[in-house]
């Protein structure tokens, strides 16, 4: 869904902007549309801004909660030593995870792994994968402890 893909972009871009600058989500999410992210192509649809808003104002809005599921998931990381980027795609997936169930969990990690190629570094992939994959576990939709 190139859609909902692209929304997922724009917001991670709003979120990487709140994560370094300390600004406030709608500042964020105004600042993204005002840029001309894009704008080789086409300017974002009214269901890319509305999904993205919705992912931006979600994470912002239990970003307390989002951090401590990623940090009792990653193994060995701490949530200030992971790369920005990816700290950012992890708080997507998991909030989608734990709030979206209309949104099936191999999309939203799915989708997050390829926020990660085209974003992250190059364990970003593996990464996000593994930890989402936990998440989803233990907010009951799946991931290795669900399978037998």
């Amino acid at each position: 869904m190139p859609g909902r893909r692209r929304a997922r972009e724009y917001a991670l871009q709003a979120l990487y902007a709140v994560d370094l600058s300390g600004k406030n989500a709608a500042a964020a999410l105004n600042a993204v549309w005002a840029s001309g992210i894009d704008s080789k192509d086409t300017p974002p649809t009214e269901e890319e801004i509305e999904f993205a808003g919705r992912l931006v104002h979600g994470v912002a809005a239990s970003l307390e909660s989002l951090d401590a599921a990623i940090e009792k998931a990653s193994v060995n990381w701490r949530l200030g030593r992971m790369p920005v980027v990816d700290r950012n795609i992890l708080r997507i997936g998991a909030w989608e995870l734990g709030n979206r169930k209309d949104i099936p969990v191999s999309v939203s990690i799915n989708e997050a792994i390829e926020l990660a190629k085209r974003f992250g570094g190059a364990e970003s992939r593996a990464f996000v994968n593994g930890i989402l994959d936990r998440i989803a576990a233990e907010v009951g939709r799946g991931g290795r402890k669900g399978r037998g």
